[in-house]
């Protein structure tokens, strides 16, 4: 054999099997590769806008917290200014009622002192009639000498 016409029949089948992968393997080959590339650059992509969007919500999260916290002090501070509202009106109340309470004793004890100072002196009236009575040895009448007794109630 001639190793000249091995070698080109070598060259050949080379050349044979280069132009068949070019032409039918390589493309399929290719595009599989390309197409998993991008596969994998849209999962990187997507990867990143979901962390984004990650972040994003975190922060939005942190801000409604903040709100929700925010409006929990209000409603604090309000409930705090309305029950030192309520003991407030509470004290001015038990105040009012208590003045008003000892205005009605006052007067109770103002009219006990006056029913107490009339009997006294119906008692006093009728002591000075029987002293008087004593001393003059006789019987004074209370109906016919009412003005004279009056008047000496109104003395004392």
């Amino acid at each position: 054999m001639n190793i000249n016409l091995t070698i080109i029949g070598q060259l050949l089948a080379f050349s044979v099997f280069v132009w068949f992968t070019m032409r039918f393997v390589w493309p399929p080959l290719s595009d599989a590769l390309e197409t998993r590339r991008r596969k994998i650059a849209e999962g990187l992509a997507a990867a990143e806008r979901g962390q984004n969007e990650q972040r994003l919500a975190e922060e939005r999260a942190k801000e409604v917290i903040k709100q929700a916290k925010q409006q929990a002090a209000e409603i604090i501070a309000a409930a705090q200014k309305r029950s030192n509202d309520m003991v407030e009106e509470s004290k001015t109340t038990a105040r009012e009622e208590g003045d008003r309470i000892k205005e009605a004793a006052h007067a109770d004890i103002e009219q006990e002192v006056n029913r107490a100072r009339e009997q006294l002196r119906k008692q006093l009236a009728k002591l000075v009639v029987q002293g008087a009575e004593q001393i003059l040895a006789k019987e004074i009448d209370a109906k016919t000498h009412g003005d004279l007794l009056k008047n000496l109630a109104k003395r004392l």
